[in-house]
């Protein structure tokens, strides 16, 4: 396990890498409110030959905040694509997990001549609204008040209090939430601090229609294999079958488990993935 800083034009992100630096190129991708420790124990099990650097998006972990304090899911797109470019990678593999899983397909549907491999983990794109939503989208989120959360207004005496937290905030075991506190949380003046950014819970401003996002999927030229687990995230059945039409060539696997199943159980995870990107 190594820790990298990559600066990239706009941000400086923190990263995680795993693997021989001449290994086949693979950036990860972790899923909102978690960080570059999502891959911590999935990692070890893939197969050899393999280089894994696991962003911490913009605001997660150990990055840097956006300045403006606004979160545009198209953002973490050019995040991914700059910080490939950043390490000289000319082709890559993508690995994402939720949001990520999401930022990933539209990386694959943006530069597709540079993408080797797409593996979605428990996520299919971004969240979508219809063309007439967006004035409401906007207005909505322009009138929210976001404000920092607060546990006990002192913060959490340690690691084992905030992965407590985390398991009872999301569908995931204890180990799983120690392994994301590991990194998802900083010295503050009275304790320990959620290190992500508050303002990511803030509602987004804008959100892409469906055609767009079916689009950008449409545009995938790799091959790519979705990942459900039995108990994860719900998604609309209609919604989901007509954007994995979209991708050509496309694998669905399913493992048994939730949400956070490649943190939970991830043998199961390395079992449906490796031969694939081996």
């Amino acid at each position: 396990m190594e820790e990298l800083t990559i600066a990239t034009p706009c941000l400086r992100l923190a990263a995680r890498a795993f693997g021989a630096a001449s290994g086949r190129p693979v950036l990860g991708l972790h899923g909102w409110l978690d960080n570059a420790a999502t891959f911590d124990r999935l990692a070890p099990l893939l197969p050899e030959g393999l280089r894994l650097v696991s962003l911490d998006q913009a605001g997660h972990g150990r990055s840097e905040r956006r300045g403006e304090g606004v979160y545009h899911f198209i953002d973490y797109v050019a995040d991914a694509i700059a910080a490939a470019d950043a390490l000289g990678w000319g082709r890559f593999s993508l690995l994402g997990h939720s949001l990520g899983a999401g930022v990933a397909a539209l990386v694959a549907g943006t530069i597709p001549e540079r993408i080797e491999r797409l593996v979605m983990l428990e996520g299919l794109g971004p969240w979508t609204d219809a063309a007439a939503a967006a004035p409401a989208t906007l207005r909505a989120a322009m009138a929210a008040d976001v404000k920092p959360p607060r546990l006990s207004g002192r913060g959490v005496p340690d690691l084992e209090a905030a992965a407590q937290i985390r398991k009872r905030a999301g569908d995931l075991s204890l180990e799983a939430a120690r392994t994301l506190m590991s990194r998802g949380v900083v010295a503050g003046p009275e304790g320990l601090v959620w290190a992500a950014d508050p303002r990511l819970r803030a509602p987004s401003r804008l959100r892409l229609t469906e055609a767009q996002v079916v689009a950008f999927l449409g545009a995938i030229a790799c091959p790519t294999m979705i990942v459900r687990a039995s108990r994860g995230w719900p998604v609309d059945p209609a919604m989901e079958a007509a954007r994995v039409a979209a991708i050509r060539g496309v694998t669905v696997a399913r493992v048994d488990g939730g949400h956070h199943v490649h943190l939970d159980d991830p043998a199961a995870v390395a079992a449906a993935v490796s031969g694939f990107l081996r």
